[in-house]
């Protein structure tokens, strides 16, 4: 999963993506604009490129929420290159639209880069991808960006094995 936001509010989402695996490979995406109903910070515009006129036609969070909701739930994984920043953009849309937060198991890409390959420079998303050779079109562009994380977590596995990636897993709620 990724988000971009308007502003520095979590709950201005921008844009979602999510990227579908299932038996170790892609299966599916989805992408959509999201109109946050709040004005565009520049700095964030800077960052992702989306600006007002973007979303001007785009579907609200709720509208979203109704194709996307399913995928969050007790028995799936949602994983994000920095999942703090991303399931709190997640909660604080829910929150700000009055709907019932999921409850789903997560893992932060970050925090097992750091574990499993402390000598890179950092770890942004980029970095990552560079280090890994990992395809990364526009960074910042949430389904190039969900795509690169779903891929990093693939490359993990493959070279790790699913048993060290599972102390990762929270539950969040």
């Amino acid at each position: 999963m990724d988000f971009e936001t308007a502003s520095a509010k979590r709950y201005s989402a921008c844009s979602l993506a999510l990227t579908i695996v299932r038996n170790d490979q892609i299966v599916d995406e989805f992408y959509s604009l999201i109109n946050p109903q709040t004005d565009f910070s520049w700095r964030n515009t800077k960052i992702h490129g989306i600006t007002e006129e973007d979303v001007a036609d785009a579907p609200t969070f709720p509208t979203v929420w109704e194709h996307v909701g399913n995928f969050y739930d007790r028995n799936k994984l949602v994983i994000a290159h920095n999942a703090p920043f991303d399931n709190g953009v997640l909660k604080s849309c829910l929150d700000h639209y009055d709907l019932t937060q999921p409850i789903y198991q997560t893992l932060d890409t970050v925090r097992t880069s750091r574990k499993f390959f402390p000598e890179f420079p950092n770890h942004k998303l980029n970095t990552v991808c560079d280090q890994l050779e990992i395809e990364l079109a526009h960074h910042h562009n949430a389904l190039d960006d969900s795509q690169a994380c779903a891929n990093i977590l693939l490359y993990q596995e493959q070279h790790f094995g699913v048993e060290p990636l599972k102390s990762f897993v929270k539950l969040y709620s």
